[in-house]
């Protein structure tokens, strides 16, 4: 169980030498040998130990950032964010409800999870949506396959835009995931690219999810290794824990071969859904929420709280504090999107709620 302490949470000592432990088996394996004092010298012996820093903290940042707003034909969006345990915070987002013009009925809402570095996921945050629309494709008559088309070209061009950025700032080994949507009056476009996801709930139940892009997925494993890469630990050569994402050009380094048959894939997977009267809510959240809770946990969950909240804000709160008391150390992202058809504020469940806290009170007050 976590405890509070100072106005924070502080990390179990198991987890915290569970931690420990896992970075010295981890370093010990990738210095094999090479870097390292020869066997049977003592530290001090050889070369000086490499001391690598934590990428936890001993104590989390809690400091929320919420957003929220609303878009055309009755959604509604907010945004719940965090730092948490991670010793930097490499999450960024972007929230447009009204893309503008001819397209102004149109929305687009993505999550940036970044890796080695906030560089590349912040320059996707401020980019990318620009390369989409600059394919020159997408327009009022909402063709599904011309969009999808649109959306992939967009996610190559920003790819390609970035590598000349990343060359100029050292940007490099910097990488990020992209979990994005773009919502039309008809339809509801969901693009992924590597392991955050999007989750769409519809009467009462998970319609759709992403699909993860992990090194081990039989597809992604397949093309890691006909670029020359190998997947171990569940991670290409043994370091990366993605198989897809903007960025990680030291991974996309192999002649003769497309962006999309590099060992990271900068090509997104599109999918396409009809919008529907039972549309509830749809959520873009980064691995740090999807670590700890499962599509079908986290639609209950939201469900819930739609019951006895009218702020998205207070449910995004809600999930990221959810998610820190299951356990994630990660940085913490999530938009939720609530469509005209989400669950409505239910008097009976928001009075059973206020008897419970009250009950909840007097214990502790007996205590």
């Amino acid at each position: 169980m976590r405890t509070a302490r100072k106005g924070g949470v502080e990390m179990p000592a198991f987890v915290r030498q569970l931690v420990k432990e896992t970075e010295k088996r981890v370093t010990s394996f990738f210095k094999g040998g090479h870097g390292g004092a020869a066997e049977g010298e003592q530290p001090g012996e050889g070369e000086k130990e490499e001391i690598i820093p934590s990428p936890y903290l001993d104590h989390p940042v809690l400091d929320k950032l919420t957003e929220q707003g609303c878009g055309p034909w009755g959604l509604s969006y907010a945004l719940g964010s965090i730092q948490g345990w991670r010793a930097t915070m490499e999450d960024f987002h972007n929230c447009v409800p009204h893309l503008g013009g001819e397209l102004n009925d149109w929305s687009f809402f993505a999550v940036f999870d970044g890796h080695a570095g906030s560089m590349v996921a912040q320059y996707c945050s401020q980019h990318l949506l620009g390369h989409i629309l600059s394919t020159g494709g997408m327009g009022p008559e909402d063709n599904p396959e011309k969009v999808k088309g649109c959306i992939i070209e967009g996610f190559l061009q920003a790819d390609k835009h970035l590598h000349a950025v990343a060359r100029q700032e050292g940007w490099e080994r910097g990488g990020t995931t992209v979990v994005a949507t773009l919502i039309s009056p008809y339809y509801i476009y969901f693009a992924n690219c590597g392991d955050s996801r999007a989750m769409l709930c519809r009467s009462g139940q998970v319609c759709f999810s992403t699909e993860d892009h992990k090194p081990f997925s039989p597809l992604e494993k397949e093309r890691i290794e006909n670029a020359g890469g190998s997947v171990s630990l569940q991670r290409i050569n043994g370091s990366l824990a993605v198989s897809r994402a903007l960025g990680d050009f030291s991974y996309k380094g192999a002649e003769a071969r497309s962006p999309n048959q590099q060992m990271v894939s900068p090509e997104p997977e599109v999918c396409v859904v009809e919008r529907s009267p039972g549309d509830e809510f749809l959520v873009l959240a980064c691995d740090g929420v999807w670590d700890t809770i499962s599509n079908e946990e986290l639609c209950a969950f939201i469900q819930n709280q739609l019951h006895v909240s009218t702020d998205p804000r207070d449910i995004c709160t809600q999930v990221i504090n959810l998610c820190l008391y299951k356990g994630s150390l990660d940085n913490i992202s999530i938009i939720l999107l609530c469509f005209p058809g989400a669950t409505q504020l239910s008097a009976a469940v928001l009075h059973q709620e206020n008897v419970l806290d009250d009950l909840l009170e007097s214990t502790v007050a007996g205590v």
